[in-house]
């Protein structure tokens, strides 16, 4: 058991299936998490997130396949006899407990002497030491949850899992406790797999993000290139929104595709595109497309450069959202675009739904993905972008 507990390293999870009957939670996963780094599992319900964690944990075991730290194998292994702790949504503090004796409860069950100065420096961690000895129904969310975070961390466990710990808090505390547990994570050094639906909390928190599906991870890598390199129309869609058409690649001008997207010709940096020839998903970000009211006013308002097709729409809704103003757009065959224009204009550009507009993007923030089983999700926001008669600024 102690040789368990003593486990240093990497997470490694090695070809892990997990079967509920005839259900599959998990295909055959292979990943690494390098030590002391902070590392995301996103994706929607049921992809098979949790269940990983929860393998991780020791609370389930895989059906096939090796969990490891470093190079001590802990399938098999009950959660108790891992280096392992857990902060759930919950938060499962004991209500007749202080603060303190919260965070101390752990060490005092080992048996640990200094139990009490331990759950003192927990505190202090998380910036609580001013309500040790305050009960669990004093504190707000946000306080509660740190609460799990020190009792949690009182233990110094190589790895500690986060499951969903931010969702029960409101959107402003939320985006708090993002910047705390990144900066908690930084200092101690200690190594974080966070589980999550919420890209936002990704993103701002983790060093490197799966995206996972249906028991599979679609992608992985930085969160940056995440977003703005999605290689499958799910990552595409799932992070971040896109606006997406079927195409097929006709051609090659140097370092660019050439595809045709329902009768109109784009370019697609050959770098920024996951097939190299058939058909294809092409795709932009809302906030990488710029809108005016005339070409001329496009060019001025993009540093006076042309970027690339300029097409005729027709708003169809217009949300201010603070930072930015949310444009839908609809284009000629009828497909609807998303536009974001940040508010960056004492006297911004002023439409409203009904008014003719143009809209350009610059061919370098194209991608392509397969198409190939790929969906476009119905909705206001997506559709074929460029399903329309083209102008070419000159």
């Amino acid at each position: 058991m102690a040789g368990f507990r003593e486990a240093t390293g990497d997470l490694r999870i090695e070809n892990v299936t997990k079967e509920f009957g005839d259900f599959t939670a998990v295909d055959d996963l292979t990943l690494s998490v390098p030590r002391g780094s902070f590392f995301a599992l996103l994706g929607p319900s049921g992809c098979g997130k949790t269940t990983t964690l929860r393998m991780v944990a020791g609370l389930e075991q895989p059906t096939r396949g090796r969990i490891l730290i470093g190079d001590t194998d802990l399938t098999g292994s009950r959660p108790y006899e891992r280096p392992v702790n857990t902060v759930f949504q919950s938060y499962a503090l004991f209500p007749h407990l202080t603060v303190r004796d919260n965070v101390a409860f752990g060490p005092k069950r080992r048996g640990q002497k200094d139990a009490t100065r331990m759950a003192d420096e927990a505190l202090e961690l998380v910036q609580l030491p001013h309500l040790a000895a305050r009960k669990p129904a004093q504190l707000s969310g946000g306080q509660q949850q740190r609460v799990a975070v020190a009792r949690a961390l009182v233990n110094r466990p190589e790895v500690l899992l986060l499951d969903e710990p931010l969702g029960a808090l409101d959107l402003k505390l939320r985006r708090q406790m993002q910047v705390e547990l990144k900066r908690i994570q930084t200092e101690v050094g200690l190594t974080f797999i966070h589980v999550t639906h919420d890209q936002e909390e990704a993103m701002t928190m983790a060093d490197t993000v799966a995206v996972m599906n249906h028991g599979r991870i679609e992608q992985m890598g930085p969160p940056a290139q995440m977003y703005d390199l999605p290689k499958t129309a799910f990552v595409a869609n799932f992070v971040g929104q896109s606006n997406l058409g079927h195409g097929r690649i006709t051609g090659r001008d140097g370092d660019f595709f050439v595809a045709d997207v329902h009768g109109s010709t784009v370019k697609i940096p050959a770098a920024r595109s996951a097939v190299d020839s058939g058909d294809i998903l092409f795709g932009v970000r809302p906030e990488k497309v710029h809108l005016a009211r005339d070409s001329h006013d496009v060019i001025d308002r993009t540093r006076k450069v042309a970027l690339g097709d300029d097409m005729k729409a027709t708003v169809v809704d217009v949300s201010f959202i603070g930072v930015a103003t949310q444009y839908l757009v609809q284009v000629a065959s009828g497909a609807t675009w998303s536009v974001y224009e940040q508010n960056l204009d004492v006297d911004p550009i002023d439409l409203k739904p009904g008014d003719p507009v143009w809209i350009e993007w610059d061919p370098a923030h194209a991608f392509a993905v397969a198409a190939e089983g790929a969906e476009i999700p119905a909705g206001p926001v997506l559709g074929d972008p460029v399903d329309m008669p083209r102008d070419t600024v000159s």
